[in-house]
């Protein structure tokens, strides 16, 4: 059953504007800095996962108010096929089990202008 669905969208020059590099450490753990980084064009990766994170906050009903941080977080890029998932740690990781949340399904997408991620959070009826 679907408990949940958050979806954000980023404009990807805005946001790399509005990003200074000392932020980075503030939203992004380090495997994601890394994977970002390593591609050709880092910034739409860095809006991508900014995206999923906050459609995540959405999906859960939860977000920075109630504790959350985006560290809590992880995109995971399966490094064989290049699907993305989601890992949540710390208080991100609470809401989901409290709210019995079993899965969370992530879709990210990105061009040169925008970034876009939907998150579905799958769980039983409480």
């Amino acid at each position: 059953m679907v408990l949940g669905i958050g979806i954000d969208t980023v404009d990807v020059v805005s946001f790399r504007n509005r990003l200074a590099d000392r932020l980075i450490s503030e939203l992004f753990l380090p495997a994601e800095v890394e994977y970002c980084r390593s591609q050709a064009r880092p910034w739409e990766n860095f809006a991508a996962r900014f995206a999923a994170k906050e459609a995540v906050f959405k999906a859960i009903g939860r977000g920075l108010s109630s504790g959350i941080r985006f560290l809590d977080v992880e995109i995971v890029r399966n490094r064989e096929t290049g699907a993305v998932s989601l890992k949540l740690h710390g208080k991100a990781l609470f809401f989901q089990q409290s709210l019995g949340v079993k899965r969370l399904h992530v879709s990210i997408s990105h061009t040169k202008n925008n970034a876009v991620a939907i998150v579905v959070a799958e769980g039983e009826s409480v």
